[in-house]
């Protein structure tokens, strides 16, 4: 008989309170006593829902106070020499030091989860003695059995992941790692069997990736110690993101399930059943209900989908499940009362999606007759949204189809352009500028809400935005910086605020995911054909042009980043997406030019998220990235200059792709990587305008001048100075004015140090 699975919930809250009572407690206004209390009761109502929907086997330790590989490094003590652990369980002010940095220490790395929108801690190695401070497993499931009676199933990244996306040792030690890792996780699995526990999820996504010989031979290693450690515990090996690579070696290791994904790797996956089978001794999580997406499930589709399984798999050695964790939806569509019919009712959030399992694993078990009402209506709504005209406009697939064979470029290639820049601006050597946003404070958030409830006018959110802009453009003057922002006070979200001056676009009220610590995003989604309807940034950038005789920004996010924070559409090709939303913000750069603007940002921070994980499916995703920003930004003049800014990704792989972007400057995070990211460029010939962030903006502590000018340095050891730019990692929103303020001085002396000691400078 077939069961259900989830393989993990959505941290959140449908309200956000576990992000709420994160920054009470950080704020110092909840003592950690309540925050343990406030979450554990999240917790417990997250496990509850899942046992009351019927799920057979519900996902724990899948809980966080933060981030599950921060978790993991800390319950193996795998802790930066820099914050002096001292051993034992790590506290929760260590814990948080380690993500969010401290008046002494600087954050560990934060980058994506493969290519998702979610960020992790990376572990470091360097120095640390791995030793098992606590099995947060077994917690975990204690407190299920003990507080709801559920036999939870332990959730655990496994030890070949966490070893691939760890930092601080060298290729040669990584069996070293492993021998080391090793006891410790069977430690853990041993205390879940006597425990009790039937099955034990060990999250293995790298096994998407090509593994190598060595690697193999390591997954062989780990398996079989588990399996000869822990004999009577079930072992349910999780993938996720992609198909496996190799199938074949795999299905081969002694462990008593295997999970794949049946939406996105449902091609590879159903061809490895195909030609090589599935072994009688290990049950199937078959991953059928799209973890990721947020469009309602053809139930109709995945029972044929479930047909096609049976084939090579026998019923009741499938397990109906999500494709990946839902961490990565909203938690429940309930809350969308403002949204059409017909949209809404094609949507499937978290809870939607547990029914969604639920259902799907009933009429497996042929309990056809109790769902059918149910079913029908599901048909009923995809099949509306799906042939639904309000998605469509011919204008606009016309412009798209009409781009297929044109490349793109800029009048002039970018070293006479540069030439004719710098001619009309006159920067110094090291222009400082910052990423585009500013403090968003309780005021600006509170004047936003007055104005979205219409008790404020148009006219008086301008002149609060106006207020705004006045006081940020005299500050940045008084700083010294060279190229200014107007700060960004009227968007709630850099993608969010696009979205809601174009057509296509919807928006949710509650639909927030996590991007990394308590970062909620609310992302738009596009359902239909999007449009270019009136100027969206024009005036604000003007306004802040008027008060300063220097140059001051154009801020747009880029067609890849909108697209890839968003939820889009199935329908058409992603490709085809990212096209309508380049077309759309064309005709914002022109008009910003119009307008007199001659320096225009244009972000995409998500475009190495979107890279898809395998190696030949790479290529063809940056070909038509980079020809959507080269769509959106390739008909200004000369001598207006093109900037973008990426961050936080492994960028090394692309380099040559972000060179033919042809931007005239980007600027990319280095500080929260430690400085690592220069050695792609120690390796890679950079030949356009560059700004390596010179501090972390996302810790709350304000680094001092030495820290920066070393930076500055050894980034001037690989990039041409008279390309350099300085700025900040990232946009400013999130911190306070007074740290930012002493930050920006900071780099501004770091700066002018660089330059008295530059032979440029004459």
């Amino acid at each position: 008989m077939m069961k259900s699975s989830n393989l993990g919930y959505p941290r959140i809250g449908a309200d956000r309170e576990w992000k709420k009572a994160l920054e009470a407690f950080w704020a110092g206004k909840l003592q950690e006593e309540e925050l343990r209390s406030q979450l554990q009761e999240l917790r417990l109502n997250h496990l509850k829902k899942q046992q009351e929907k019927g799920i057979d086997y519900i996902p724990v330790n899948d809980f966080s106070y933060y981030d599950h590989i921060l978790d993991a490094a800390t319950m193996f003590g795998i802790i930066p020499k820099r914050f002096s652990y001292d051993g034992g369980v790590v506290p929760l002010s260590l814990y948080y030091g380690i993500a969010r940095g401290t008046k002494d220490a600087t954050a560990s790395e934060m980058t994506k989860w493969f290519n998702t929108n979610y960020h992790y801690i990376v572990p470091e190695l360097d120095g640390a003695v791995p030793v098992l401070t606590e099995n947060k497993p077994l917690i975990a499931y204690r407190e299920a059995k003990e507080k709801l009676g559920i036999e939870g199933k332990p959730v655990i990244v496994g030890p070949l992941t966490f070893l691939k996306l760890s930092k601080g040792y060298s290729r040669t030690e990584t069996d070293a790692w492993l021998n080391q890792l090793l006891p410790l996780y069977v430690q853990i699995l041993q205390e879940l069997a006597s425990e009790g526990v039937q099955w034990v999820q060990i999250d293995e996504p790298i096994l998407t990736s090509k593994l190598s010989v060595e690697d193999l031979n390591r997954l062989k290693t780990i398996y079989d110690t588990f399996a000869s450690a822990a004999p009577t515990l079930n072992i349910m090996l999780q993938t996720y993101f992609e198909s496996v690579e190799q199938y074949k070696e795999i299905i081969q290791l002694p462990v008593q399930g295997l999970g794949l994904d049946f939406v996105h790797g449902l091609s590879g996956n159903l061809a490895s059943l195909q030609s090589l089978g599935f072994p009688e001794n290990k049950v199937l999580g078959a991953g059928v209900i799209d973890g990721r997406g947020i469009w309602k499930a053809s139930l109709r589709g995945k029972q044929e989908l479930l047909k096609k399984l049976t084939g090579y798999v026998k019923p009741e050695q499938i397990i109906i499940q999500s494709s990946c964790s839902l961490l990565h939806v909203p938690v429940t569509v309930s809350y969308e009362t403002k949204l059409g019919s017909e949209l809404k009712d094609a949507l499937a959030f978290a809870d939607e999606k547990l029914d969604e399992i639920v259902l799907l694993t009933k009429v497996a078990r042929g309990d056809v007759a109790d769902v059918t009402a149910e079913l029908e209506e599901n048909e009923r709504a995809y099949q509306t949204f799906q042939l639904s005209d309000k998605r469509k406009r011919e204008d606009i697939q016309q412009a798209i189809a009409s781009f297929a064979d044109q490349k793109f470029e800029r009048h002039l290639p970018f070293a006479e352009r540069h030439q004719a820049q710098q001619k009309k601006w006159q920067l110094p050597i090291f222009p400082t500028t910052t990423i585009g946003s500013f403090p968003q404070t309780a005021e600006v958030r509170k004047a936003r809400q007055l104005w979205r409830k219409n008790e404020w006018s148009n006219e008086q959110y301008a002149e609060f935005i106006r207020k705004e802009i006045d006081i940020w453009i005299k500050l940045q003057e008084e700083i010294g910086l060279d190229v200014l922002v107007h700060g960004e006070f009227e968007r709630t979200d850099m993608v969010e605020f696009f979205g809601e001056k174009l057509e296509g676009f919807a928006f949710t009220q509650n639909g927030w995911v996590q991007s990394y610590g308590s970062r909620c995003v609310k992302p738009p989604i596009i359902y239909g054909d999007v449009a270019f309807l009136n100027e969206m940034t024009v005036e604000e950038t003007k306004y802040a042009q008027s008060l300063t005789d220097r140059p001051v920004k154009g801020m747009l996010t880029g067609p890849i980043t909108i697209m890839n924070w968003s939820f889009v559409r199935e329908d058409i090709p992603r490709e085809q997406i990212a096209y309508q939303l380049a077309y759309a913000l064309r005709q914002e750069v022109e008009a910003l030019e119009s307008a007199g603007i001659g320096m225009i940002q244009v972000d995409e921070p998500a475009v190495r998220e979107g890279l898809p994980l395998k190696a030949e499916d790479q290529a063809e995703y940056l070909a038509w990235a980079v020809k959507a920003f080269r769509l959106a930004t390739c008909t200004v003049q000369d001598t207006t200059q093109i900037h973008t800014h990426m961050c936080y990704c492994e960028f090394h792989d692309m380099i040559h792709s972000i060179d033919a972007m042809d931007a005239d400057v980007i600027s990319i995070e280095t500080s929260r990587s430690h400085g690592e990211l220069i050695h792609s460029f120690e390796v890679n010939t950079y030949t356009k305008g560059i700004g390596l962030g010179v501090y972390d903006i996302h810790s709350p502590r304000v680094p001092d001048v030495a820290e920066m000018t070393a930076m500055i340095e050894r980034a001037l050891q690989v990039l041409d100075p008279k390309l350099f730019w300085i700025n900040p990692d990232c946009g400013l929103k999130t911190r306070g004015q007074e740290e930012t303020v002493a930050s920006l001085r900071n780099m501004v002396e770091a700066t002018q140090l660089a330059r008295s000691n530059s032979a440029l400078n004459v």
